[in-house]
């Protein structure tokens, strides 16, 4: 390591790591996430239907309003999963920025759901707010897939390095 670097800070210390794998909230995270994917999909594909042919409005706002509360329902238990690995609700340091984007994310679908309920915008205005909220969801989703990739390689990296001192004195014993 060069002088003057500080060691890297895996995603998750071993006690972390513990908690999260012997977590129900890490499997219902792992199931309403790819949940919420599609029904962003298909969300997205009415909103685009909408507005390219003026046709099915009603099922555009409607899937907006079902992938609203889907993102509640993932960030509710979202944060009691980071409040049962990390110890606090929200902005763990591991997942700060992650948390800091997800309030962006959750404040433009949520400003989707007071206009759609009090009127204030037209439906093409509606639809363009959705279209803003989702690629907020976009970023969002991709920091936290970023995440989960750094999660796999720090797991692998871990495994190899304490494999590594057995390899080295298996070798000392074979010869």
């Amino acid at each position: 390591m060069p002088a003057g670097t500080a060691p890297k800070r895996p995603l998750y210390t071993q006690e972390e790591r513990q908690r999260r794998d012997a977590s129900g909230w890490t499997l219902v995270q792992g199931l309403l996430a790819p949940f919420q994917f599609l029904v962003f999909a298909i969300s997205l594909v009415l909103i685009l239907r909408f507005l390219l042919t003026g046709e099915g409005l009603v099922a555009a706002q409607v899937s907006v309003v079902v992938k609203t509360l889907t993102l509640y329902a993932i960030m509710i238990t979202g944060s009691i999963w980071e409040k049962h690995v990390f110890g606090r609700y929200l902005f763990a340091p591991a997942f700060f920025w992650e948390d800091v984007f997800s309030i962006l994310v959750l404040a433009l679908h949520t400003a989707y759901l007071a206009a759609l309920y009090t009127g204030s915008l037209g439906a093409f205005e509606l639809m363009l707010l959705a279209l803003a909220a989702y690629a907020t969801y976009l970023i969002n989703a991709g920091q936290f897939l970023w995440k989960l990739r750094l999660a796999r390689l720090d797991q692998t990296e871990r495994q190899l390095t304490s494999a590594a001192p057995l390899t080295a004195l298996g070798a000392e014993h074979a010869g």
